[in-house]
C-alpha cells in the first residue's frame, strides 16, 4: 500500500501519479483494493473512501496570523477569486441578486439553467451591468422612446438613467447606440411625469448650447471622472468623442462600490463577474449567454464523465474559447478525460448534497473528500494545471479548509448559500422559526421546470418509444434555516478557514492545498468535535449544529 505524508486517500496505483505541483501535491493513499476470489464481490472493492467528518486538519508551528491569512484562489485557469465560495447554479440558490452580493465579497454565483434561455441570459445582464467601472456599451433610449419604456428597462435593468442619442430607439430590443448624444434622462426626469405615452424628449435633460451636458472625453480615469461629478453635483457622467458621440459612461454608484467592495471579483472592465449554467450540446444557450458577457459557462450534469459532456466541452472550446467548468465528477480517469478535452476547472461531487438522494437511489458515488484527491491525481496526470472545485457537502466553515487541503481550489455551496435574503427561495414560518425553501435540481419539482436534462432525463420518450410519465428524482425539497444576509455569514465563513490558515500555518490557498496534513478520526471523535454536554442557549453566527447539514 502506498502511503504518502498527506492520508488522503487514493485507489492504488494512483498514488505515485498524484500531483507534485499545483493540484494536490503529496496526497496519500490510506486504501488498497481487497484481494478476493477472480470475479467476485470482494475483489471489487477497490479503495477505502472517507468523507469530511472522517477527518481532521493537523496543526502545525505556525507564523500566519489568521487576519494575514490570503484567500485568493483559482476558479478557472484564467479566472481568479478573491475567496474560494462559488454558488451552486440551483434554482433556489442562485440568480442574478445572490451572485451579485457574492461577487461583491470576492466569490462568483452560478446562474442556475432552470430558466429560458433568454431569463437565464437577462440574469446574466443585470450582474454585469451592477456594477462596472466605464460602461464601455451603456443602455441607451432614442427621442422617440416613451416614459413607459425607461420605466420598464430601469426596473428590468436595476439602473437610474440612460443617454439619449440620435440612434437609441430600443423599440424590439434593449439597444446599445453610439450615436450623437441628445440628452439624458433619469428617475428624477420621471418623478411627476403622469402621461406614460409621453416620449422621452420632451422630459429628458437636453444638450444645447446655453445648457450643455456634464460630459468628458473618452479615456477618463475613475478618479478623474469622481472629481467632476463632485465638482458638478451629478450623479452620471456620459464619454464622449469629438463628434459627441457616445463612447462609455461613469456612474457615481459605481466609484461608491468599487470603494465599497475592494475585494470584489471584478473582469478587466471593472465589472462583477458572474458564471452560468448549461447542458450538453445546448448551444443556443451557450450563445445567448455569451452575449449577455457571461464570463465562465458550467456544463453542469450529474454524471460529468460522460460522452456527451466531454463532447460538449470540447465543441465549446473549439467554437467559442470561452473559461469552461466541467462536471459533476469523483474520479481520477474523469477529471483527465474532461482535461484533454479542454475543461479549464473540473467540479468534483456525486451525491454528498443534502439533498441529493444520488447515492441511495442509484447506489453510485465517492465520499467527498476521497473524489477531491482522485480528481485531482487526474489533473496532474493529464499534464494541464487547471482547478478542482469540491461541489457539496459542506456543512461547516471549517469544511472549507479540509476541501482545499484535500486538493480542491474553491468549494461550491447550494444549502448554505440557499438560506440567505439573496437567494430566490420562498421564506417560510416553521414552528415559529424563519426557512427557505431549498431543494435539489434532481428532485421532482425542479425536474418538471427543466432540470431533468441533467440527470439524462430529459427525452420525451421512454426506451420503448412511450411517452415519459414519470421522472426517476435524485433528490428531494425541503427547508433551511434562514441565515441573514450574504455578507455576514460569507464573513463567517471565510473567517473559519483564515482560522484553519493559521492553525496549519498555511499563508496562502496554496499552501493549504500542498502542505496540510490529515488525520483520520473515529466516530467517537466527531461527537467530541462538537459541542457536547452542554444545553446551548444562545447560538452562534457560525454554528448551528446538525441543522447546518449540506
Amino acid at each position: 500500500m502506498a502511503t504518502l505524508s498527506r492520508g488522503v486517500p487514493v485507489p492504488p496505483g494512483q498514488a505515485e501519479s498524484s500531483p507534485s505541483g499545483a493540484g494536490a501535491r503529496g496526497v496519500a493513499s490510506v486504501a488498497q483494493g481487497i484481494d478476493g476470489p477472480a470475479g467476485g464481490p470482494v475483489g471489487k472493492i477497490a479503495f477505502e473512501g472517507i468523507t469530511f467528518d472522517d477527518v481532521l486538519l493537523v496543526p502545525a508551528r505556525s507564523g500566519v496570523m489568521p487576519a494575514d491569512a490570503e484567500t485568493s484562489t483559482r476558479l478557472t485557469a484564467g479566472i481568479r477569486l478573491n475567496i474560494p465560495l462559488v454558488s451552486a447554479p440551483m434554482d433556489t440558490v442562485t440568480e442574478s441578486a445572490l451572485a451579485i452580493a457574492l461577487a461583491q465579497e470576492g466569490g462568483i454565483g452560478i446562474i442556475h439553467k432552470n430558466l429560458s434561455v433568454e431569463a437565464q441570459a437577462r440574469e446574466v445582464q443585470k450582474v454585469k451591468r451592477s456594477a462596472n467601472g466605464v460602461i464601455t456599451d451603456p443602455l441607451t433610449l432614442g427621442p422617440a422612446d416613451t416614459v413607459a419604456r425607461a420605466k420598464e428597462l430601469m426596473r428590468a435593468y436595476n439602473v437610474s438613467g440612460f443617454p439619449v442619442t440620435e440612434d437609441g430607439s430600443s423599440q424590439g430590443g434593449v439597444a446599445r447606440g453610439k450615436g450623437r448624444v441628445l440628452g439624458i434622462i433619469t428617475r428624477r426626469d420621471l418623478k411627476f411625469v403622469e402621461d406614460l405615452s409621453t416620449p422621452v424628449s420632451s422630459v429628458m435633460t437636453a444638450h444645447t448650447a446655453e445648457s450643455p451636458l456634464v460630459t468628458a472625453e473618452i479615456g477618463t480615469t475613475l478618479d478623474q471622472a469622481e472629481r467632476v461629478l463632485n465638482q458638478r453635483k451629478v450623479e452620471k457622467l456620459i464619454l464622449v468623442d469629438g463628434g459627441f458621440r457616445l463612447c462609455g459612461l461613469i456612474t457615481m454608484r459605481d466609484i461608491d462600490r468599487a470603494s465599497q467592495f475592494p475585494l470584489a471579483c471584478r473582469d478587466g472592465r471593472g465589472r462583477l463577474r458572474c458564471g452560468a449554467a448549461v447542458g450538453p450540446g445546448q448551444y443556443e444557450r451557450v450563445e445567448a449567454l455569451l452575449a449577455a458577457e457571461v464570463d465562465v459557462l458550467v456544463v453542469d450534469t450529474a454524471h460529468g464523465h460522460s460522452e456527451n459532456v466531454i463532447n460538449t466541452v470540447s465543441e465549446i472550446k473549439k467554437r467559442y474559447g470561452v473559461e469552461v467548468i466541467a462536471g459533476n465528477i469523483a474520479t481520477a480517469e474523469a477529471a483527465e478525460d474532461l482535461c484533454r478535452a479542454g475543461a479549464d476547472a473540473v467540479k468534483v461531487g456525486i451525491g454528498p448534497g443534502s439533498i441529493c438522494t444520488t447515492r441511495v437511489v442509484t447506489g453510485v458515488g465517492v465520499p467527498q473528500i476521497t473524489a477531491i484527491a482522485l480528481a485531482s491525481a487526474g489533473v496532474a496526470r493529464s499534464g494541464r494545471d487547471v482547478p478542482v472545485i469540491a461541489d457539496g457537502g459542506v456543512r461547516h466553515s471549517g469544511d472549507i479548509p479540509k476541501a482545499i487541503a484535500a486538493g480542491a481550489s474553491c468549494v461550491m455551496m447550494g444549502s448554505l448559500f440557499a438560506g440567505l435574503e439573496e437567494s430566490p427561495g420562498e421564506v417560510v414560518i416553521f414552528h415559529g422559526r424563519r426557512y427557505k425553501s431549498y431543494r435539489g435540481m434532481g428532485s421532482e419539482g425542479a425536474m418538471n421546470a427543466g432540470s431533468a436534462d441533467r440527470y439524462r432525463q430529459a427525452d420525451k420518450l421512454d426506451r420503448e418509444g412511450r411517452p415519459r410519465q414519470k421522472f426517476v428524482p435524485e433528490g428531494v425539497e425541503g427547508l433551511v434555516p434562514f441565515r441573514g444576509t450574504l455578507a455576514e455569514f460569507v464573513y463567517q465563513l471565510v473567517g473559519g478557514l483564515r482560522s484553519a490558515m493559521g492553525y496549519t500555518g498555511c499563508g496562502t490557498i496554496e499552501d493549504l492545498r500542498s502542505r496540510a496534513r490529515f488525520c483520520k478520526v473515529s466516530g467517537a471523535t466527531v461527537v467530541e468535535n462538537h459541542p457536547h454536554d452542554i444545553k446551548i442557549t444562545k447560538e452562534s453566527p457560525n454554528y448551528m449544529g446538525d441543522t447546518a447539514r449540506e
